[in-house]
């Protein structure tokens, strides 16, 4: 994964904010943090019209509430894409979550949702 700046790092585990699998419209799996353990979904926006729109939409819980979006993005070092993540919803707390999607090594189709702290 990367850091704010576009450096790889290493993923600590302390940084999962929850695992989710590949889906035929996205990803499927939980969000699994301290104050919060929620199913989630994150579907492809079919109706992305505009470049700031969205990539990813996310949904959580039975109700299926909206509580973030996703974005394409390309790794500056090696050129490999990902998932950026913004989560908000009054059950997170009153701070956005930053977060990227990046591959489980050695499991087809698991990501990890992984806590990127912005400075």
């Amino acid at each position: 994964f990367e850091d704010s700046h576009g450096n790889e790092k290493e993923t600590p585990m302390a940084n999962a904010l929850g695992y989710v699998s590949e889906t035929k419209t996205g990803f499927e799996g939980a969000l699994a943090m301290m104050n919060l353990s929620a199913a989630i979904r994150i579907e492809k926006n079919a109706e992305k019209a505009e470049e700031a729109q969205p990539d990813y939409r996310i949904f959580a819980g039975e109700t299926a509430t909206e509580i973030g979006g996703g974005w394409m993005r390309k790794a500056k070092s090696s050129g490999r894409e990902y998932v950026s993540l913004t989560l908000a919803d009054p059950q997170i707390g009153p701070r956005r979550i930053y977060a990227n999607l990046a591959p489980v090594k050695g499991k087809k189709g698991r990501h990890v949702i992984l806590w990127n702290p912005r400075d």
